[in-house]
């Protein structure tokens, strides 16, 4: 993963975070469209009106694949929320979810928020490993029945 570089999203990323989202939350989970409608929800928000000043989004690449992504936006003037963290299959294993993370987190400090909240459910053993190796805790958990199946929900947060 020497060759990956982070950069931002852009418009023509859209319809591939949409489709990666859709495609591995149902290969993986199960998920029913209703997922895909909503991280196209999120990235339609953010495309139409995100403020630069406090918030921002990465697209991983290497050359011209996208690999994966991460989202900073604003919650409150003083939390911001990571959102749509994504590793394609072959992009697991080797850092780069790490080095998303940390820009985000970095950006986040950077720019002025005292802490950040993420949500995302129990299934995800690898995202929640390592939200806990960096310093994340785990503030609730919930049993729910989302996007077509019974989940266990989760919302996470990070103090600076």
């Amino acid at each position: 993963m020497e060759d990956v570089t982070l950069r931002p999203l852009n418009r023509t990323d859209r319809d591939w975070l949409v489709d990666q989202h859709r495609i591995r939350y149902a290969q993986d989970e199960g998920f029913d469209p209703s997922f895909g409608v909503l991280v196209a929800e999120i990235v339609d928000a953010f495309l139409s009106g995100h403020d630069p000043e406090r918030e921002a989004a990465w697209i991983a690449v290497e050359g011209d694949v996208r690999l994966g992504s991460i989202f900073c936006v604003r919650q409150s003037a003083e939390c911001a929320k990571l959102r749509l963290f994504l590793l394609v299959p072959e992009a697991r294993g080797k850092g780069l979810g790490r080095q998303l993370l940390e820009t985000c987190m970095a950006f986040a400090k950077d720019h002025g928020y005292l802490r950040m909240q993420l949500w995302t459910h129990e299934s995800h053993s690898a995202a929640c490993a390592l939200y806990k190796a960096t310093g994340w805790q785990l503030e609730s958990s919930k049993p729910v029945h989302s996007f077509g199946q019974d989940l266990v929900e989760q919302s996470w947060s990070y103090h600076f």
